[in-house]
């Protein structure tokens, strides 16, 4: 079958297209005709062996010291399920669905086998494959630290970096929520913040949100780059900073402002539970949350996508299509 794989790290042109054995499906595994997968940063992170900083070694570590450990990126699919295992009472050949699959990876490949058990769902009907495997990481991301703040109708939220592949599905979750969202990005894509549903948008390349005098319940930081040390102060009594992405630097002082100034902030490890994806499903049937798609490229261009990602500039996501013209 057809996969996209690296065995050495470094800039995106280490990525190869290659002929790789098909998986078979364990008892407890379902194997997935693979449509469409996605470039987030952690794939970025993965391929060129870089973490945020505090935690290159680790991640190196955990990756393969000297080569990838596993060869085929990809954190999230959708396709359709081809056949199941023998213990298998979930789903049956022939469902779409689609999936998280976190650090395991795996999507840039056109079949993949997956426990039954894993973060692993039908997809939402009304949607494209693409618009699908859009959804999991940031949407699951989103949901997860958003309950975690402890969101509830009324609360003012403040979303920064609202146009990226968490902090658009944040903004689209508050609003479900019924909170008051404020959104934060640059000038040129303030447009698309807006139709998420934000009720304020802040361009901050022109302002900064520390000094509108405005406090929020929920301050969600979803690329690890607003300074909590200032923006404390914007934080209503009783309320949660939320860091989805962070170096070791910043969970240090995430960690000392937590205790000094008595602010709580909420980092973690995502939990990867299908009954999420469910919940995430009926949002999009009901017309509550979208995919936002950038762009898409197909299998054999990863590499450009890559170099796109890492340029800043997306919008939402990256879609990753896989032809399966020759069935491999």
């Amino acid at each position: 079958m057809r996969a996209v794989v690296y065995e050495k790290y470094g800039p995106p042109g280490v990525l190869q297209l290659k002929e790789i054995p098909k998986p078979d499906p364990g008892d407890n595994e379902v194997l997935i005709k693979n449509f469409a997968s996605t470039v987030t940063t952690y794939d970025c992170w993965m391929r060129s062996s870089t973490a945020p900083p505090g935690f290159g070694l680790m991640s190196r570590i955990s990756s393969g010291l000297l080569q990838p450990k596993k060869p085929v990126l990809g954190t999230e699919l959708a396709g359709e399920i081809e056949a199941v295992g023998k213990d298998v009472k979930r789903f049956k050949a022939g469902d779409q669905v689609y999936s998280f699959l976190g650090a395991g990876m795996g999507g840039y490949a056109a079949y993949i086998c997956l426990p039954e058990s894993g973060a692993l769902a039908i997809k939402p009907e009304k949607i494209s494959y693409e618009q699908a495997a859009a959804i999991p990481q940031g949407a699951l991301t989103a949901l997860y630290f958003l309950r975690k703040a402890g969101i509830r109708n009324g609360m003012k939220v403040l979303i920064f970096g609202a146009s990226g592949g968490v902090g658009n599905y944040a903004v689209q979750l508050a609003r479900h929520f019924e909170c008051e969202v404020t959104g934060v990005c640059s000038t040129e894509k303030m447009d698309l913040v807006k139709s998420l549903g934000a009720d304020h948008i802040i361009d901050y390349t022109r302002e900064d949100f520390i000094n509108n005098g405005t406090t929020y319940d929920i301050i969600f930081d979803t690329a690890g780059k607003s300074a909590v040390s200032r923006a404390r102060n914007s934080l209503a009594q009783g309320g949660a900073y939320i860091f989805a992405t962070f170096g070791l630097p910043k969970l240090l002082q995430m960690l000392w402002i937590s205790i000094i100034n008595r602010v709580k902030v909420v980092f973690g490890l995502l939990e990867e539970r299908s009954e999420d994806l469910d919940f995430l499903r009926d949002l999009v049937e009901a017309g509550e949350l979208e995919a936002v798609v950038d762009r898409t490229y197909p299998l054999e261009q990863v590499a450009e996508a890559q170099r796109y990602v890492e340029s800043g500039r997306k919008k939402g996501n990256v879609v990753i299509t896989i032809s399966h013209n020759n069935s491999s």
